[in-house]
């Protein structure tokens, strides 16, 4: 058997080229083999027919392999680029992000030291500082997501105000963030209400007011898109708060801050330059291929928290020669560069063209909304604020809207997301594809509509 072909190098584009057709005509084999936003019925019959591909670990290698598992995945793949999968924050990737994706996963740098990465790490100080500029901040770090993110900014303030620091947060909160706290042991965060959704100034002071410790013992989280709702709580109010009980603040903007690129929305964040720490994220409102997360910081100095010295990687005679030292830049060691995609897109868009995609989709949730409220069949639960919309067949149980949820899922005819707010379910239509059109809205209505008649 010959050497399997290198990636890279300078046979590196003739060998990828061929294999390039393979993957490109094995999706859509896959997507036409898949025939809706989703594989049709459930998960008995996706594995079935992953499992027909054949062993993942065969005796003798396949030479199909490719073909084959690419076909497979498509096949059974969710398709954020369908405008029936509107379920999550999971939005279809822009072509020439995903081309430059290639690109890195090709040269395969690891932005652990200098040596192995020299102009990837220096494009991604570029863009951090750009994107950290855009929202009021000095710095920025690449994550994995909101995740990573939210993680990172409460280990920064452990860091600057001690192990005893507590997370105040609302009930709307991502489900990341109390569990940072547990797994830095910090003490149980406290939650407060958002009664409304959003987080409650009057119970926020409230708390804040009631918690013991000297000044900066506190970090408040707001958050700047919901994953519910996509709702945005009232930072001034929140930052004027945290400014009053000398709190630390942290917003969570990993859905909302792609508003930042909007001249008509970004309005919304209003306060966000008064965090000291922002979580965004690329691969929701900013059309990139997993993973595109981004802490950002109003003050560097915090980041001297994460300093390292591994001698093999940036000992103190190369970092005094003037090579960069990249350990401080994450937690993780081998990282690659997820800010070329992110770099490529930002340069090809610039803010005007990201900003139209921003408008396109909150037009459309918009329009999705009046479709909602003009329909007797519906109920809607507000007006959307950014580009998520929250509806519910009416008169119907909260048990038969979630078999509705689960039947489409099982045709693979449509993927919509489920939210429990004021008590009830609703369906959740997170709408993330600039390419979706009105009658693609009237379709989704109508897929639902049929299936609450279904039984489930």
């Amino acid at each position: 058997m010959s050497t399997p072909s290198l990636a890279s190098g300078p046979e590196g584009h003739r060998a990828l080229r061929p294999l390039l057709d393979t993957v490109l005509d094995a999706l859509a084999e896959g997507a036409r083999a898949r025939r809706g936003p989703l594989p049709a019925g459930g998960p008995d019959a996706v594995a079935a027919r992953v499992r027909a591909a054949g062993d993942v670990l065969p005796q003798d290698g396949d030479p199909d392999a490719l073909r084959t598992l690419v076909h497979a995945l498509a096949e059974g793949a969710a398709d954020p680029a369908d405008p029936l999968c509107a379920a999550h924050l999971h939005c279809p990737p822009l072509a020439v992000a995903t081309a430059a994706d290639l690109a890195a996963s090709v040269l395969n740098p690891s932005l652990d030291s200098w040596d192995q990465a020299p102009a990837a790490s220096e494009l991604e100080a570029l863009v951090t500082r750009a994107l950290a500029r855009e929202a009021g901040a000095c710095d920025a770090l690449v994550t994995t997501g909101g995740t990573e993110s939210n993680q990172l900014a409460l280990l920064l303030a452990r860091e600057a105000h001690g192990a005893g620091v507590r997370l105040v947060c609302g009930a709307n909160a991502h489900h990341s963030l109390p569990r940072a706290a547990w797994l830095l042991g910090l003490p149980d965060p406290v939650i407060v209400p958002a009664p409304a959704g959003t987080l409650d100034p009057a119970a926020l002071d409230e708390a804040l007011t009631a918690l013991p410790g000297p000044h900066g013992s506190v970090v408040v989280a707001a958050t700047a898109g919901t994953t519910d709702a996509g709702l945005i709580d009232p930072l001034p109010e929140i930052a004027a708060l945290c400014s009053a009980h000398h709190a630390r603040l942290h917003i969570d903007a990993a859905y909302g801050g792609g508003l930042l690129f909007s001249d008509r929305h970004r309005g919304k964040l209003a306060g966000l330059d008064r965090a000291h720490t922002i979580t965004l994220d690329l691969h929701k409102l900013g059309w990139q291929p997993v993973a595109a997360g981004i802490l950002a910081v109003r003050h560097p100095r915090d980041l001297a928290a994460l300093t390292q010295h591994a001698d093999y990687l940036n000992a103190d005679d190369d970092t005094a020669a003037g090579l960069p030292d990249l350990l401080g830049r994450s937690l993780r060691t081998t990282r690659r560069p997820d800010v070329l995609k992110i770099a490529v897109t930002l340069k090809t868009l610039g803010r005007t063209g990201l900003g139209a995609l921003v408008d396109q989709v909150c037009d459309r949730a918009q329009e999705f909304a009046a479709l909602v409220h003009e329909h007797p069949g519906f109920e809607l639960h507000d007006r959307p604020t950014i580009s998520t919309v929250l509806f519910r067949p009416a008169h119907t149980t909260d048990d038969a809207i979630a078999a509705v949820r689960r039947e489409l899922l099982h045709q693979g005819r449509a993927v919509l997301g489920r939210a429990r707010l004021d008590g009830r379910l609703w369906l959740k239509a997170t709408l993330l594809n600039p390419h979706t059109r009105p009658d693609d809205l009237a379709t989704l209505l109508t897929l639902v509509e049929k299936a609450t008649g279904e039984p489930a």
